[in-house]
């Protein structure tokens, strides 16, 4: 049986929103690109002085970026997404990216705190459009295939990358040419993606779960849900399940983000949330994704760093498509321990390699140890991308109820930049002092995590959204809403604005 016209529109919908993530993977990779880039170093240097790339000032391009991003998706991402709507809070973020692009392109020579202030307001863009993409997907997503659309979500992280990197490979090949537009042009194609999701975003619905909880439009909800659902049935089941889930959130937990904090079981998620997040980016991932360059360039020249990355990130689309078959038929907790115990043992030999094997001249490697490092860590890839890549974030965007979802989504994301900020700035002294013994670090971390997800996180595959909270000690939400409405109708009232739902149950 071939895929139905609407379970194809589901599709293309959900990639409209996962293109967030190219913007993010793209933002991400950019900057460890032009530090390789000796125009760029020299361009914002100071009295001829080009910047050192293993320099507290040079790491201050990822923590600008990291401390925006906090800033939107801690403190405007969940606001944004709830009261506008999602879409609404994917098109700001890309707009904002917009903005700052020309701002990093075009900085005056000299003046880095420009370029600075452009990454800075990059991040507040991805802030805001990292909470309101998976929020997007997940809400639309039928649960059966929902951990497969989301998988995609961390693919296209890996496609902004790979895009990032084949500019800047191509870019190298033509340094004389291009001169101080051999950095400017990995810049300025920052521009193509977020254009792309602006023209897309307005002719996509909005989630019904939005529409009920900040409008109580059901009708309106309702003509969305038929765009991606096969028949009327399935139709009327969840927007009825949705519609009593929201009232019983309404009056048994709390309306507003309080419920993060007075409510026990959404209290105990949101840890668990934070941790995965902020593990994340300390398996060594976020590392070597901000700083494989430093990495690279103990093994091998500029060009070739420059292809390492550019195929690494192509590597990674392929790995990370491993999550569309594996999390909805193995589960969220077995790809995340597998994940981890792999990474664990992949750096692990990384760090015995580098620094059981003999350096030459200058420090480096022989071309056979390079070549076997340069493979390790692309396995670590292959381990991390569906796992603590793709994963974390399915699991993130379907654990909290709709009357928190946005807020939590971008708090919990937000822990990756958190963590990002405490340690990547530290990372290239990190790396130069500790060389390859610095990996050891990275396996134990990945110990550590193997053993949280085995012990504290629960599974979530193929359970409605409404129906989650059961998982972590919390009312099944569908249920009580349900006797919330029925003792409504029985009290001579009602909480139908659409007329058909209130119908079903009551023949149920």
């Amino acid at each position: 049986m071939g895929m139905s016209s609407k379970r194809a529109y589901n599709w293309y919908i959900s990639l409209v929103a996962a293109s967030c993530m190219v913007l993010y993977g793209y933002d991400a990779s950019v900057y460890n690109a032009v530090l390789g880039s000796k125009n760029w170093l020299a361009w914002f240097g100071k009295n001829g002085t080009p910047i050192d790339p293993n320099s507290y000032l040079a790491a201050t391009g990822t923590t600008a970026y990291t401390v925006g991003a906090i800033f939107g998706g801690w403190f405007m991402g969940g606001p944004v997404g709830d009261y506008f709507g999602r879409r609404v809070g994917m098109a700001s973020g890309a707009f904002l990216v917009i903005i700052a692009t020309f701002m990093q392109t075009f900085a005056p020579k000299g003046h880095i705190g420009v370029f600075f202030g452009g990454r800075a307001l990059i991040g507040v863009g991805q802030g805001l459009a990292l909470t309101s993409g998976p929020v997007y997907i997940g809400e639309l997503a039928p649960p059966e295939i929902r951990g497969k659309m989301m998988s995609f979500w961390q693919m296209f992280y890996s496609v902004g990358s790979f895009i990032a990197y084949a500019v800047n490979y191509a870019c190298t090949k033509h340094i004389p040419k291009l001169g101080e537009w051999d950095w400017r042009m990995v810049i300025i194609f920052q521009l193509l993606v977020p254009v792309l999701i602006i023209a897309q975003v307005a002719f996509i619905p909005e989630t019904p779960r939005w529409y009920i909880k900040k409008k109580g439009a059901v009708e309106s909800a309702r003509n969305s849900l038929r765009k991606v659902r096969d028949n009327e049935q399935d139709v009327e089941e969840e927007l009825l399940a949705i519609r009593e889930a929201i009232e019983f959130e309404k009056e048994a937990i709390s309306g507003s983000y309080a419920a993060l904090w007075k409510d026990r079981s959404l209290r105990k998620r949101l840890l668990l949330a934070f941790i995965i997040n902020a593990g994340q980016q300390i398996t060594g991932q976020g590392s070597l994704n901000s700083y494989s360059t430093l990495v690279y360039k103990m093994l091998f020249s500029a060009d070739k760093v420059a292809l390492i990355n550019w195929l690494n990130a192509a590597f990674g689309i392929i790995f990370t498509m491993n999550a569309t078959w594996t999390v909805d038929r193995f589960g969220r907790k077995w790809l995340l321990f597998v994940g981890a115990v792999g990474m664990a043992m992949c750096m692990i030999i990384v760090a015995s390699v580098g620094t059981a094997t003999p350096t030459g001249a200058g420090g480096a490697k022989t071309q056979p140890v390079g070549i076997s490092i340069v493979f390790l860590l692309f396995f670590f890839s292959f381990f991390y991308k569906p796992s603590w890549g793709a994963t974390v974030w399915i699991w993130t965007s379907e654990v909290f109820s709709m009357n928190v979802r946005a807020q939590a989504v971008g708090m919990a994301s937000q822990a990756q930049n958190v963590a990002n900020l405490i340690f990547q700035q530290c990372f290239p002294q990190f790396l130069k002092k500790c060389s390859w013994n610095t990996f050891y670090f990275f396996a134990g971390i990945n110990v550590l995590l193997a053993l949280f997800v085995f012990f504290f996180i629960p599974e979530t595959k193929q359970i409605e959204l409404e129906e989650i909270d059961t998982l972590f000690g919390g009312s099944n939400h569908k249920e009580k809403g349900a006797e919330l409405v029925l003792d409504d109708m029985e009290r001579g009232g009602s909480i139908d604005k659409g007329g058909a739902g209130t119908e079903i149950r009551e023949t149920a």
